[in-house]
């Protein structure tokens, strides 16, 4: 290993080259080295036609992380799992300006080790029935994009997916120190992320491993357990100049809550949510009390602040984990997302998916953008946004019991409530629940086949999904189910005879320390 500056690091990478970028969303990304590689292509316009494959793109929906290498040249082709913290990356696919690939995240967490192994690729039924299948649309982005990647097989008499290996000429990969020998350490990094396998993968295919590190200690001072990625691995080391280059996450520089053992319930509490997202994260708590002893995963946006909501609950019976690889714990959300407080382990994201898709989480919360009558849902492409479908079809593809959270309607909703009673001083200019979704992030007849219990939570409402579609089972005190609900939607509604009311608890002091909206 040889220890280099960011600048020579960025000289070693070749016009077309692909490139893996370490990270999860908001968290341990190798920012000096993009910064590096941003720089010289400004300068000299090269590196150029680079292609990034990527799980949860890092960035911090500004200038940091992917966003650095959004240049026109520089990249001609990107294969990535969530692309919400990289708009600039984004704004290259709606321009159609590169080749642009969706594939699930925990998909491609998989493929790494895959690439590592000289396997062929990610043989799974994960992404079936939904966009990423070659039938509805094959995972591409942009009309530049034409052809899938992915291939629909048939194996035993039944469809899967195949995920190809892709060749890796260059990682980037992130540490919290290095030895002279080369040995990474991760003890400061709220996640282990994938960065042992895409370091194997890039060896493998004959490329060459650039680690970015916060300090360099000498040989023998990293024990051998806290050894990440050993030295082998790594061709090149760089050393971070400072902490706006090694951020723990874009929010936070260093929290040491986020890497010690500790009581949740003890944790420093986040920052004040808006009243909106507050009333569903306090109602979605409420279904940790149905399911004693679960095991649950927390999905990005709202689903994110239900850890903190729960802390309300005095109850404790169940185990809250986040896609990074987090186990326990408060998770964090915002630009913190993928970290959580005191957490009880943290292990890879690769070995947290495989447990998700085993069928190991009896409930999941995830977010939604749009819903139409069948069930279906988008969470990936909408209003001019393009977040990506992320960890979410792993995970609603493999939950037993799932819980989609999210306003009623987008776009300048303002709530409040008084006395116990929401009231919606605003509507929404989008209604969320619609004829048809715009993308297929999931599939609803295809989860009723598989037995899956599918909710969703609104501030104003609760629904199911049954065999005839959404229904009504529970509204908001003060709210109207004619005129607030189904009047504001153009996806048909059921309204169950049980109807009942929420629990007004979560109304109950809600104001304190929020905003409306």
């Amino acid at each position: 290993m040889k220890v280099i500056s960011a600048a020579d690091a960025a000289h070693l990478i070749k016009d077309g080259d692909t490139v893996v970028t370490g990270g999860f969303g908001c968290c341990g990304h190798a920012d000096a080295l993009t910064a590096a590689i941003e720089q010289r292509f400004k300068a000299s316009g090269t590196p150029r036609g680079l292609t990034l494959l990527f799980a949860a793109g890092p960035g911090d929906k500004a200038t940091r992380g992917l966003n650095a290498l959004a240049h026109r040249g520089l990249l001609t082709k990107a294969v990535g799992g969530f692309w919400g913290f990289a708009p600039r990356l984004a704004e290259l696919v709606r321009r159609n300006e590169i080749e642009a690939h969706n594939w699930p995240q925990g998909v491609l967490s998989q493929l790494f080790r895959s690439i590592a192994s000289g396997a062929p690729g990610v043989l799974t039924q994960v992404g079936l029935g939904t966009f990423v299948d070659p039938r509805f649309g094959g995972g591409l982005l942009n009309t530049v994009t034409s052809k899938p990647l992915v291939r629909l097989v048939t194996f035993e008499g039944e469809e899967y997916l195949l995920y190809p290996r892709q060749p890796v000429h260059v990682a980037l990969i992130r540490g919290t120190r290095m030895d002279t020998a080369g040995n990474l350490s991760m003890e400061h990094e709220i996640s282990l992320q994938d960065t042992l396998a895409q370091a194997q993968a890039a060896k493998n295919s004959g490329g060459i491993v650039i680690a970015q590190a916060r300090r360099l200690v000498e040989k023998d001072e990293i024990q051998p357990h806290d050894v990440r990625v050993p030295g082998f691995l790594i061709d090149y080391g760089v050393i971070s100049s400072s902490d706006e280059e090694h951020p723990q996450t874009y929010a936070e520089v260093y929290n040491p809550e986020y890497v010690t053992a500790g009581n949740a319930d003890e944790a420093s509490t986040f920052g004040r949510s808006s009243l909106v997202r507050t009333i569903i994260a306090r109602r979605a708590a409420r279904e940790l009390l149905r399911h004693p002893g679960a095991v649950v995963n927390l999905g990005i946006g709202i689903p994110a602040e239900i850890g903190q909501a729960a802390a309300g609950l005095q109850y404790d019976d169940y185990k809250l984990t986040v896609e990074s690889g987090g186990v326990g714990g408060v998770p964090a959300y915002g630009l913190s997302f993928g970290a959580s407080r005191h957490p009880d382990a943290i292990i890879e994201q690769a070995a947290m998916f495989d447990f998700y898709s085993g069928g190991g989480l009896t409930l999941a919360f995830l977010g939604f953008a749009q819903v139409d009558g069948a069930g279906n849902v988008n969470a990936s492409k909408f209003d001019g946004l393009l977040p990506g479908v992320g960890g979410f079809v792993n995970i609603s593809t493999s939950a037993r019991n799932l819980v989609f959270c999210g306003t009623f309607t987008a776009r300048g909703l303002v709530v409040g409530v008084e006395g116990s009673k929401l009231q919606i001083l605003r509507e929404g200019e989008i209604p969320k629940f619609c004829e048809r979704v715009d993308q297929l992030s999931f599939n609803g007849p295809l989860s009723r086949g598989r037995g899956q219990n599918v909710q969703l939570i609104t501030e104003r409402a609760v629904m199911k999904l049954t065999a005839r579609g959404l229904e009504v089972t529970e509204i908001a005190p003060g709210v109207d189910v004619s005129r607030d609900i189904l009047r504001r939607s153009r996806a048909p509604l059921s309204v169950s005879r049980n109807l009942v009311e929420m629990d007004r608890g979560i109304f109950d002091d809600v104001l304190r320390g929020r905003t409306n909206g």
